[in-house]
């Protein structure tokens, strides 16, 4: 597969560009910024820091990670994922704890990038990445809560427990503010699809309830200034680093760097199924990394690839990576001569936009498939990692899923098949192979799996009593790797057999499978007279051997070719 570099992207990218596709990279950009507008704002907030530096996140991601990101499509920015984790920073740390997770994952995610360790980010089962998304949506719909309703309740270690506090009551909504909010969901629910591709319904609903707050003038929270600048009075400088903190901010800062880089792959999939076009995955997290380290001296939050926002680029037209620019361009007018009005925006309408985007985020086609034909270790990942998301710190969530990740890989790929079988003569012999006997003293067993260290047990077991065997031929035409525990399990049979005056002879062997052989030296500890390329030429050795021809005879058989290899296993 091609990798292109940065240089190589752009030149394929602007081949052949036209006044045209500049016009669609326009609209396209436009349309983005109307969605991304809503969304930055209230990530911002739910992030622990403020709407501009939402803000200020959407801008500078969109020129600096789009300019330098692995595919035209990606769009960058604030995220929900994100804020779900920023906030628990926030809380304990302060603001200046999310600007140096920030910049440590910055740092983190380019090393992988740096690296080309892209590929291994994606080595996370589906079900535990909608665990964590749901969870993730849970924690961003029950932090809305206060904001909506317009009270201040006690904070708790969880979501799950703060939702638990709420159902507990003692406290009185703030009418005016939940109505509003309740204005906002109503519009983004019932907004026409149709229209929501020139116009989202969360710009919609935000400024009708920006305009009703103002003039019921009623005494609901809103945003507060915005300032005329991507250069924010509050920001990461010397002066500002938290560094008694900053051993609690390692582990966060590692979460922060896989969900960037999960959620930047994921959209890059996402993106490639729609266009056709390849995400270079290093690329792209060289670009996230560097983005992320520039970020938090702006005063911004961390950023990563938005499926939402890169979906509606592509669906608007968008060709190149100038739509990312363009949008973030566009923000940046909108934060220089809109500021004023942005500043009456009410807290409950950004509440309102996160809970319909908490509920949409969900994977439900993957939930529902899942459930509907009972795949049960996915549903308990599902469970697990959804509950662990909700109940626990975030951090310890990520431990749990990348520990589930690794053992439902083991578990899947330790699934060696070891079917042992007689020899089917007569369907030898319909194939013109003369068998002169009935060769009930050979047993063929055909392997199917990796052959390694979780895989041992199985193979052992599955030889434990075969002791009516004078040769043992093991079809190794579907191993596709082997390890050290699986030659020393081979060893281990051989020597078994060899000290009860047994045979072991190889068959189909795997090319990569052969060269470990060959280096751990059981090539020459079996025999190279008992390595075959079928299974069907070994039993015909085998045969030979049995009947005690002449030597000459048998070599005639080894260097036969008219043999050929078995379409299906004897």
């Amino acid at each position: 597969m091609q990798r292109l570099s940065l240089s190589g992207l752009w030149r394929r990218e602007f081949s052949g560009y036209s006044a045209g596709k500049f016009r669609q990279d326009l609209l396209a950009g436009l349309t983005v910024a109307a969605v991304a507008l809503p969304l930055a704002l209230a990530f911002g907030v739910a992030s622990g820091a403020t709407a501009a530096a939402g803000l200020v996140t959407a801008i500078l991601a969109g020129l600096i990670i789009g300019a330098l990101s692995g595919a035209p499509y990606q769009i960058s920015g604030p995220t929900g994922a994100m804020s779900a984790v920023l906030i628990i920073i926030a809380q304990r740390v302060g603001v200046e704890g999310v600007w140096m997770t920030g910049l440590i994952a910055g740092a983190i995610i380019l090393v992988i990038g740096l690296l080309r360790m892209g590929r291994f980010v994606a080595f996370i089962p589906s079900s535990v990445i909608t665990g964590f998304t749901s969870g993730i949506a849970f924690i961003i719909f029950v932090g809305q809560i206060d904001n909506f309703l317009g009270v201040e309740t006690a904070g708790a270690e969880s979501a799950g427990l703060k939702l638990f506090g709420y159902l507990q009551g003692g406290f009185t909504p703030a009418w005016p503010t939940l109505l509003i909010g309740l204005l906002v969901v109503g519009i983004m629910i019932f907004w026409p699809a149709r229209f929501n591709r020139a116009v989202p319904g969360s710009l919609v609903g935000i400024v009708v309830a920006t305009v009703v707050a103002v003039v019921t003038q009623w005494p609901v929270a809103s945003i507060g200034a915005i300032p005329r600048t991507i250069l924010l009075d509050q920001r990461l400088t010397f002066a500002t680093i938290p560094w008694e903190h900053l051993n609690e901010l390692i582990v966060p800062a590692l979460s922060v760097a896989a969900l960037g880089a999960v959620e930047s792959l994921l959209c890059g999939a996402v993106g490639s199924k729609m266009t056709g076009i390849r995400l270079q995955a290093n690329q792209e997290l060289v670009a996230q990394g560097i983005g992320n380290l520039i970020i938090p001296f702006f005063g911004g939050v961390p950023a990563t690839a938005a499926i939402a926002r890169s979906s509606v680029g592509i669906k608007s037209g968008g060709q190149t990576r100038l739509v990312s620019i363009i949008h973030a361009l566009a923000l940046l007018a909108a934060a220089l001569l809109l500021a004023p009005v942005i500043a009456l925006t009410p807290l409950t309408a950004l509440a309102g936009v996160l809970t319909v985007t908490a509920v949409r985020m969900n994977e439900w086609d993957a939930i529902g498939f899942m459930f509907s034909h009972r795949f049960k270790t996915g549903i308990v990942t599902f469970l697990i990692t959804f509950l662990a998301t909700i109940t626990l710190d975030l951090t310890q969530a990520i431990i749990i899923g990348g520990i589930l990740s690794a053992g439902i890989f083991i578990n899947q790929v330790a699934n060696l098949e070891v079917e042992i079988r007689t020899v089917d003569v007569e369907r030898m012999r319909a194939r013109g192979m003369a068998l002169k006997t009935d060769c009930q003293y050979i047993r063929v067993a055909f392997l199917t799996g990796p052959l390694f260290f979780a895989a041992t047990n199985t193979f052992n077991e599955a030889f434990a009593h075969e002791e009516d065997v004078d040769t043992l031929v093991l079809s190794m035409r579907a191993v596709p790797l082997i390890d050290l525990s699986g030659i020393e399990a081979l060893h281990t049979l051989h020597d078994t057999l060899a000290a009860q005056g047994k045979t072991l002879m190889l068959a189909a062997m795997h090319p990569k499978v052969m060269r470990m052989l060959e280096r751990a030296g059981l090539d020459a500890i079996i025999g190279k007279d008992n390595f075959f390329w079928s299974a069907d030429r070994a039993i015909l050795i085998a045969e030979a051997r049995h009947q005690h021809l002449k030597p000459q005879i048998v070599d005639e058989i080894e260097s036969s070719q008219v043999v050929e290899p078995l379409a299906m296993p004897i």
